[in-house]
């Protein structure tokens, strides 16, 4: 879920299936709610996280048949964003 996506009928459903929101309410809500910002700070760093090894056209487009080929060249993504950051 994302802050565009915050609807009551999405966060519903959220929570139906077992998931618990951490999206802040738009800034136009008339009762908006309470939400974890320390968990909201760690979702949004995960997922540039995951945005920056996109970058990588090998994990973008996952040529590696084998699970452990890829995982291996996840981590030399992870080596490779770590040293150019």
């Amino acid at each position: 879920m994302d802050r565009a996506y915050e609807g009551d009928s999405t966060r519903a459903k959220a929570t139906e299936k077992g998931y618990v929101p951490v999206v802040p309410p738009k800034k136009n809500r008339k009762d908006p709610w309470e939400y974890d910002k320390q968990r909201y700070k760690q979702r949004n760093e995960i997922e540039r996280f995951i945005l920056r090894l996109k970058r990588f056209r090998r994990v973008f487009t996952r040529y590696d048949k084998l699970d452990i080929l890829f995982g291996g060249f996840i981590y030399f993504a992870m080596i490779i964003d770590a040293v150019l950051v």
